[in-house]
Parts: structure tokens; C-alpha cells; sequence
């Protein structure tokens, strides 16, 4: 099991980068994490979601994913709370300290599918969630030294030298951990760190002198990490850099609930499209091409954001100017006329108007549809694969101008009357390479071309090929029960 000193330290990368590191020795490697935060998920085999960390992880591994992976999964509803995801379908929404009271009955289920994956492979690799050191959070833990201990799985700690105060994070975790939890920790590694590594050999003597741990390695920071999907929202604290040769400008509304925002990956990938992050303090330039609205967890929560900090009648006026707008999902809903909650899903207001760039009106239900799809683009005709992961049914006018044809015969999403507005319920659309080419064309670009997703394989090879030469993976190995 992977814990680490704090929040944002790589587990999930470290994770990923040994599960195709182990896949490529011949082993049956399998991810897990018990609990996950995060509103960036993934559709799984069996129909469910887990975070979208897990989903990379089982690529890595060269399966699909699963439910199993990630039993347990917090997706923030603003003030709301969080909803709770139990096996892939959601069991309820929950506050922080009404979720603490529920996490000793959560435990079996983590068991459970943690007992099933260790009967399919050689290794489990296992990721833990922010810090070892939150005693405070202790009592009825799932996540780290909790879930350590009932399983019997022994504790790698990871640090991360980057942010500065390994050495005090990783000798302190030692002191204030319980002298139990603490022997469950078998060695430690420190990660991305710049520079020449001989300036902290005595460093990590140090911390092996002062814990009694073993170290399992000084990883270098890994660049090409930032092509790999982010798992939550602590990725958009990054500020994407402005390409100022770029053709295209695209802006990303980044609201307090954006979900999968990983959507837009594959757009920051391309040399000629410069993405901007917009949020609500932001205002919105008047020279972007194209304004784009992701996923969001609360959409009427984000949508009334939207409209008291201004950024709506932005968005109305960039169009009105002749600019696109694409919305994603919660994005396509904010973008009708209104917005309908009366089973008051969402815990807040029961209806809102919309944008009204599309004409269109969304009904939230409380039945999730959690599906990968395969469709036919109507413009253009362009072959997609996709998922879809909503809790509303969308209708009006400009449904008669759908965006996608299932291969069901489903329509999907919809366009305005001068196609400069366009909505779908399709998550990834952005990936599929002869979509992405036509759509950056469109708005003046020169699309590289480049496959996004054979990407994805490269990194992840370079991740692993990475910590095979700095990482004793052969002591990893001798630990693992």
C-alpha cells in the first residue's frame, strides 16, 4: 500500500507507473483504492464509477476498469456535502461529519472487493488517500492505516520533496502515527525531486536514521506527468501555460464543482489551441474563440455561481460576438433554457434558467446512466467512443439538431440553429483524434494529429520505464505480503 505525508504527493502516479511496470514482467496486477475524493470518474465495465485515478491505473495494467477498484467514492457537492458512491452506484449524499459516523459500515464492502482482487492476481497495488498523519481522522479509517491494518497490507510512505519539508513530513509521520500503524510502514520513497540528487543523500540518511525505515528511492519528477488525466480538482491549482503562437484560444469555465475536466486533455495537448482555465474571479477575454463548460458535480449550484460573479453574461456576449461555446454534460444543461429539479437531487434551489443559448430544458433524475458508448457525430460523421455519466433527460427544439447518433439509434446533445453552440452528453469526445481535428479546424486551427490516446501508452511506458531506474522495485516486491 502507497500512503503518502499529505495530499497531491503522487501516490496515484507512483501507483500507475508500477502497475505497467509489474504488467510488463509478466505479473497479474491489479489497482485499489479504498476511498477516493474526487469528482473526476470513470464508467466501469460492470456499470458503475470510480475515480478516474483507478481508470488509469487499470489501463496501466491492461484491463478494463472496475468497480472493485475504487469501492468506496466521495464526489463533492458544494455545500451540499458529498455524494456517496458504493460500488459504483450512488448510496446517498452525506456531510463530512455525518460521513465519518458512516465509514466503520463502509469497511465490509472495502474488504470485500479488495478480498475478490487479491484472488484474481499476483499483487495488489494499493493507494491510499491525503495523509497517513490525520489522526485525528483515525477512528473508523477506510482509507489508510485502517484499511492497512485490516487487510494485513504493508505501508510504503511517499513524500514529496517539491513542495519542501520532506524530511519534517516523513519523520513526523513516524512520530505521531500509533506505534501499531507505524509497523505497518516498511520503507519510504521520496518523489519528484529537481536537481542533483547527491545533495540529499545525507537527507534521506537522515530520514532512514531518525524512522527506521528503509528507503525505496529518490524519484526524479517526471515531466511528461502532466499528459496524464489529473484525479481531482488540486490539478487545476496548476496554471496552464499560455501558448501565444497558438491560432486558437479556448476557454475552460472552471467552477467550484467542475467535474471531469479532463475532458479538455486532449485540447491542451494540441500546439495550436491554447486552453485558459476561467474561474469565477476571472474575467473572460474578449479575443477566445471558443468557450467551453465541463461537467459539474452541483450543476444549479455552478450555474447560479456563473451568473452572480458575471461570467454568463460573458458567455452570452462572447456569442453574441460571433464566438463558439461547447458545454459537457452538466455544461450542455446550463446552456438551455432551464434547469429542473423538483426531486430536489441537487439539495438546492428546485428550478434556474439557463443560459438560453440552446433551446432545450434539462429534468434532473435520480437514476444516474453510467454507460460507454460508440456513436456517429451528425456533423461531419466522424466514429466516437465515449461515456456517459448524467442525471438529467435533456429536451426541446434544438434536440431536432442532435450532435451524435448512438449506435442504439439514441440522438444525443444538440446544436443551435447557426451551429456555433453545441451540446452533448458525451464525456471524452475530445480524444477521439478525426473529432478533435475537425472541431480545431473549424475554429482556425491546425490540429497535430498526433493519436491522443497512443499518448496515454507512451506516458504511462515512460512512467514505468522511469521508476524501474529509480525506484528498488525488487525490495518492493520482497515486502509484499
Amino acid at each position: 500500500m502507497f500512503q503518502g505525508t499529505g495530499s497531491d504527493v503522487g501516490k496515484s502516479l507512483i501507483v500507475a507507473g508500477l502497475c505497467r511496470a509489474l504488467t510488463r514482467r509478466g505479473l497479474t496486477v491489479r489497482p485499489f483504492k479504498p476511498q477516493n475524493m474526487s469528482n473526476n470518474a470513470a464508467v466501469t465495465i460492470d456499470g458503475g464509477e470510480i475515480g478516474r485515478a483507478q481508470a488509469l491505473q487499470a489501463r496501466a495494467c491492461g484491463v478494463a476498469a472496475h468497480t472493485d477498484f475504487n469501492p468506496v467514492l466521495l464526489k463533492p457537492q458544494g455545500g451540499n456535502g458529498s455524494q456517496i458512491v458504493v460500488h459504483g452506484q450512488v448510496r446517498g449524499v452525506a456531510k463530512a461529519a455525518d460521513y465519518q459516523a458512516m465509514k466503520p459500515r463502509l469497511m465490509g464492502a472495502v474488504i470485500d472487493s479488495f478480498e475478490r482482487l487479491r484472488s484474481q492476481a499476483d499483487i495488489v497495488l494499493v493507494e491510499g488517500a491525503g495523509s497517513a498523519s490525520e489522526i485525528n481522522l483515525r477512528i473508523g479509517d477506510i482509507a489508510n492505516m485502517g484499511f492497512a491494518r485490516q487487510a494485513d497490507v504493508p505501508v510504503v510512505l511517499i513524500g514529496d520533496i517539491d513542495r519542501g519539508g520532506v524530511i519534517a513530513a516523513l519523520v513526523g509521520t513516524e512520530a505521531v502515527v500509533d506505534p501499531q500503524d507505524g509497523a505497518m510502514i516498511c520503507g519510504f520513497l521520496v518523489n519528484r525531486f529537481r536537481g542533483d540528487p547527491t545533495l540529499f543523500d545525507t537527507g534521506m540518511a537522515e530520514v532512514e536514521k531518525r524512522t527506521g525505515w528503509p528507503s525505496f528511492g529518490l524519484v526524479p519528477h517526471f515531466e511528461d506527468a502532466a499528459r496524464l488525466p489529473a484525479e481531482d480538482a488540486l490539478a487545476l491549482r496548476t496554471k496552464l501555460a499560455e501558448k501565444s503562437d497558438a491560432a486558437v484560444k479556448v476557454a475552460m469555465i472552471a467552477l467550484p464543482s467542475v467535474s471531469n475536466f479532463d475532458d479538455l486533455d486532449p485540447l491542451i495537448a494540441e500546439p495550436d489551441v491554447s486552453v485558459l482555465r476561467i474561474g469565477r474571479h476571472d474575467v473572460l477575454p474578449v479575443d477566445v474563440d471558443c468557450v467551453i463548460l465541463p461537467g459539474s458535480k452541483a450543476t444549479l449550484s455552478d450555474l447560479s455561481i456563473l451568473q452572480e460573479c458575471g461570467l454568463a453574461q460573458d458567455i452570452v456576449s462572447h456569442y453574441r460576438r460571433g464566438g463558439h461555446v461547447f458545454g459537457l454534460c452538466g455544461g450542455y444543461q446550463m446552456l438551455g433554457r432551464q434547469l429542473i429539479d423538483s426531486k430536489c437531487i441537487e439539495g438546492g434551489p428546485d428550478r434556474m434558467n439557463g443560459l438560453g443559448l440552446l433551446e432545450v430544458e434539462t429534468v434532473l433524475a435520480d437514476r444516474k446512466r453510467l454507460v460507454e458508448v460508440s456513436a456517429t457525430t451528425c456533423d461531419g460523421g466522424h466514429e466516437i467512443t465515449a461515456y456517459e455519466m448524467h442525471m438529467g433527460r435533456t429536451d426541446g427544439p434544438d434536440r431536432a439538431r442532435p450532435f451524435s447518433r448512438l449506435v442504439d439509434g439514441t440522438m444525443d446533445g444538440a446544436y443551435s440553429a447557426d451551429r456555433r453552440v453545441i451540446g452533448t452528453y458525451l464525456h471524452g469526445v475530445f480524444a477521439n483524434d478525426a473529432f478533435r481535428r475537425a472541431f480545431v479546424e473549424r475554429l482556425g486551427g491546425q490540429s497535430a494529429a498526433t493519436p491522443f490516446e497512443a499518448g496515454i501508452e507512451s506516458v504511462l511506458d515512460g512512467l514505468a520505464n522511469h521508476l524501474e531506474k529509480y525506484c528498488d522495485i525488487e525490495a518492493l516486491l520482497r515486502h509484499a505480503r
